[in-house]
């Protein structure tokens, strides 16, 4: 039976500010539903997330501000920060471990800067929303092997999928360029590609 992660409660002493500031990072709203006075649900997606987050009054009893960890992946961590820092959400600068694995607790053995060789899994980045509840940024180019499923290959936005096929025509020419020729199958090989490169595994020769 699948188990999809699709719902991580955020604690927080203020929805409409909550709200406000996610709304101004982008993060779509999905819900915004209040039965009485006493209870209120908020739905907000990051973009190209398959996964949401719910806020709002009487949905969880953990202290305003005490989510720490929470992840977000993006593939350019440098182009992240900036836009970040644009909708004033104040990230820190991007750092890695000195490590090289994941990341240390409160800040130790943080490195400033991204991992040198920008190396996928291995740059973050940290903001806090109002409340103090703590998100990072990890940067991830190219998945591990066996991390997706490549019989269930998807995109969550059409810009996920603009990018996938980018890179897949980037990869063709490539391809072209030392078969000496070019492939009329190219459909076919984009395909193997995008599915590939989703799922960790080799792309098409």
């Amino acid at each position: 039976m699948d188990m999809k992660l699709e719902v991580v409660v955020v604690p927080v002493s203020d929805v409409d500010r909550a709200k406000d500031f996610y709304t101004a990072l982008g993060w779509r709203l999905d819900a915004d539903v209040a039965t009485d006075g006493e209870f209120r649900v908020v739905q907000m997606t990051p973009p190209g997330s398959p996964a949401s987050v719910i806020f709002g009054e009487s949905v969880t009893e953990q202290t305003p501000g005490s989510a720490r960890g929470l992840h977000l992946v993006v593939d350019d961590i440098d182009t992240a920060h900036d836009e970040l820092a644009r909708h004033g959400a104040h990230p820190s600068e991007v750092f890695h471990d000195a490590g090289g694995v994941f990341h240390h607790a409160d800040g130790d053995a943080r490195v400033p800067g991204p991992e040198p060789r920008h190396g996928s899994y291995g740059s973050f980045l940290s903001f806090s929303d109002p409340d103090g509840n703590g998100w990072l940024l990890q940067e991830v180019t190219e998945r591990l092997p066996g991390r997706l499923d490549p019989a269930a290959t998807s995109f969550a936005s059409a810009d996920d999928l603009a990018g996938a096929l980018r890179r897949a025509a980037a990869a063709h020419g490539e391809h072209e360029a030392r078969t000496g020729a070019e492939d009329p199958g190219w459909p076919d090989w984009y395909a193997r590609f995008m599915v590939g490169e989703q799922a960790g595994t080799q792309p098409p020769a």
